[in-house]
């Protein structure tokens, strides 16, 4: 059967596919799209993969890697959203899609409306009621800073506190806005928190966080859930200094105090040294006022009581009086008289007296000789209780001296052994050297003269010994020529 003959174009799958792509990115350049967010999520590689829709369509969309740190907020369902970007196709599955370069609120009644609902969320959780917050340090020593390290904010909070009371500043550098501007925020104010007192680090007293002015876009990512847990744990007292004074983030809400702007926040965090000064001159001019007005009243109630009491005179006077009478009493009586009477008042109470410790002797004698055969076994073995610690400690001490006296006593050894090899002959017989001993005598002969009448030599080497005698041949001069026969002492 002869196929139909006909005048339309044959494609190829990849052909039409491809043709299609260029028509679409042909037909729509970059535009801007309206709708809700659907199905929003973050791939592994970075890029964000969502659907755009209203009441009737839907559009697929991609927001590649590059593009996301260009985000003013992070996007979530729900969210009416205008996204620009240009339209293509997707050949591998027939399907087109929208690649996003910006995402924005399709208005500021939808990103409010996320913003309010956010903040009835954590505020039924309990984070922003007022029992949580903690009273600012006095005078702190030292102050934390979350901010930009670049911008003017930091600058601001640097002069103002150096006008007030100089403190020493730490500055965590962080991103204010944009991609990953909430997740730096958050991790500086835990690292904060983390921080140990009295580490090689010093622990601040206070955290300021703190970011200029700007849209709600510019300071969303202090509005980021993240951040506002960080600073409601945050075991540190915390100063939120975001925005303008009109300007309201959720950190807000969950810090300690809210200053206005960053300038404010610094006055917050320190006094001002000048009014310290002045007010501690005040309270020393207070103190010696009061001070002299305590002393006036002691003076004046002294004074009352020493009204009240009598005069020395009289005092005196009736002692002189009783003095006189006892004078008088003594002058009538003899002091023979009074010496008996004495001696027999000693003699009577030396008589109870012995009487007295007789009986003590008695009752003490008794009861010792009842309670000796039971207490001197206990008594002992109470002692030997007690010092038989104190006999293992130290004898344990004992052992250990012993031990360490050895060591050193073995380390000098060794020590004068090393010593001792260094310097013997050994040593130096195996450097070439040798010894020469006559031996009849067995004397060392450290000279040619000192042989003597010695005809049988040993010379010592530092591998062994060798026998010699000596020839009988007449000694030449020193320096001469050698004799053609001359003898071999082997």
């Amino acid at each position: 059967m002869l196929a139909a003959v006909t005048n339309l174009a044959e494609y190829t799958v990849t052909e039409l596919a491809f043709a299609l792509k260029r028509t679409v990115e042909e037909a729509y350049g970059l535009l801007r799209v309206r709708g809700e967010l659907s199905g929003y999520k973050r791939a592994g590689s970075g890029h964000l993969y969502f659907t755009l829709k209203d009441e009737k369509a839907c559009i697929d969309a991609v927001a590649w890697r590059g593009s996301v740190p260009k985000l003013a907020f992070e996007p979530a369902d729900g969210l009416e959203v205008i996204c620009t970007g240009r339209l293509t196709t997707y050949p591998g599955r027939s399907k087109y899609q929208l690649v996003v370069e910006r995402i924005e609120p399709a208005g500021m009644g939808a990103l409010m409306a996320l913003l309010e609902e956010r903040r009835k969320a954590l505020a039924a959780e309990g984070l922003f009621d007022a029992a949580r917050k903690r009273p600012l340090p006095f005078l702190p020593e030292v102050v934390g800073v979350v901010t930009s390290p670049t911008g003017a904010v930091i600058r601001d909070i640097l002069h103002r506190l150096a006008d007030r009371f100089p403190r020493r500043v730490l500055v965590w550098p962080v991103l204010v806005q944009g991609e990953g501007a909430a997740a730096q925020i958050a991790a500086a104010i835990n690292g904060f928190s983390a921080l140990p007192a009295g580490g090689a680090v010093p622990r601040p007293d206070v955290v300021i966080v703190a970011r200029g002015g700007g849209s709600i876009e510019d300071l969303w990512a202090f509005n980021e859930e993240a951040v506002v847990r960080a600073a409601a744990a945050c075991t540190i007292p915390l100063i939120a200094a975001v925005g303008h004074e009109t300007d309201t983030t959720l950190i807000d809400h969950v810090a300690d105090r809210r200053a206005p702007t960053p300038t404010a926040a610094a006055e917050m965090a320190v006094p001002v040294r000048r009014d310290l000064l002045l007010q501690t001159g005040e309270f020393g001019v207070r103190l010696d006022h009061a001070m002299a007005r305590r002393l006036d009243q002691l003076a004046q109630w002294v004074e009352g009581l020493s009204r009240g009491l009598p005069r020395p005179e009289m005092l005196l006077g009736l002692a002189v009086q009783r003095l006189d009478d006892l004078g008088e009493r003594l002058r009538l009586r003899s002091p023979s008289e009074l010496v008996r009477t004495q001696l027999e008042r000693l003699a009577t109470r030396h008589a109870r007296l012995g009487e007295l410790m007789a009986d003590r002797l008695r009752l003490g004698r008794s009861d010792l000789m009842c309670q000796d055969g039971r207490l001197v076994p206990e008594l002992i073995a109470a002692r030997l209780r007690q010092a038989w610690p104190r006999l293992e400690r130290e004898q344990v001490a004992l052992g250990h001296g012993i031990a360490a006296a050895l060591d050193r006593a073995d380390q000098l050894l060794q020590s004068r052994a090393a010593q001792l090899e260094a310097l013997g002959h050994t040593r130096v017989l195996e450097r070439g050297y040798a010894i020469v001993r006559g031996r009849q005598s067995g004397h060392v002969i450290p000279r040619l003269a000192g042989m003597g009448g010695e005809s049988e030599l040993d010379i010592v080497f530092a591998d062994g010994e060798l026998a010699v005698r000596r020839a009988d041949r007449p000694a030449r001069a020193r320096g001469g020529s050698r004799a053609a026969d001359q003898g071999s002492l082997l």
